[in-house]
């Protein structure tokens, strides 16, 4: 049986936290900034986990993350 290839795109973007969640960066912040409000990107700065009902599609992405 062949190898099963990881989405390097999605390798990139998500990580498997030891806990089981899926942690992701937020979007809207690399681009258009200074029409933005400063508490706005405060609050999208940090990470954030994926959302239940996208799980399964990344963990199928990601076939070694542990």
């Amino acid at each position: 049986m062949p190898k099963v290839k990881t989405k390097k795109s999605a390798a990139k973007r998500f990580k498997v936290r030891s806990s089981g969640g899926i942690k992701r960066s937020q979007a809207y912040m690399r681009h258009i900034l200074t029409k933005k409000s400063q508490k706005r990107k405060r609050h999208l700065r940090g990470t954030t986990n994926v959302h239940d009902s996208n799980k399964r599609a990344v963990r199928a992405m990601l076939p070694y993350a542990s």
